[in-house]
């Protein structure tokens, strides 16, 4: 059950947001074990005023460009630090092949939830489903 905040600058195409969401959600299923159903995410495209990100910071591989790509997904339930670099190098694969993003311009914040902080339809609380892995 993750929901995904995906930020970037302004002037990407509709064909290159279908791609950034389709590389985020196959990497979600591949190694975060998501079911393939469970997509819920928020693309938000900013003025480079309201995208405020440095170039250099904890980037060994570069600087990062106008391609950068903030992704904020909050999870359901914890994942495992294996499960989580898994996912994380996935994710930049996949996102390297479409729509291009170099990896140096892929940032990740993943936060955890509980199962009652979630309601997905009719005001029901979630948490009568919540199955910790």
């Amino acid at each position: 059950m993750p929901m995904s905040r995906i930020s970037l600058l302004k002037g990407k195409s509709p064909e290159y947001l279908a791609a950034l969401s389709h590389s985020l959600h196959r990497a979600m299923v591949e190694a975060f074990n998501v079911p393939e159903k469970d997509r819920f995410q928020v693309i938000t495209q900013h003025q480079a005023s309201e995208l405020v990100f440095d170039r250099d910071y904890e980037s060994p591989a570069g600087p990062r460009s106008d391609d950068f790509v903030l992704i904020h997904i909050t999870t359901g339930k914890p994942r495992s630090t294996e499960i989580k670099q898994a996912f994380y190098r996935r994710l930049v694969e996949l996102l390297a092949e479409a729509p291009g993003l170099r990896p140096r311009d892929v940032m990740v914040v993943l936060s955890s939830s509980q199962g009652d902080d979630w309601s997905f339809s009719g005001g029901a609380p979630a948490a009568s489903l919540w199955r910790p892995a």
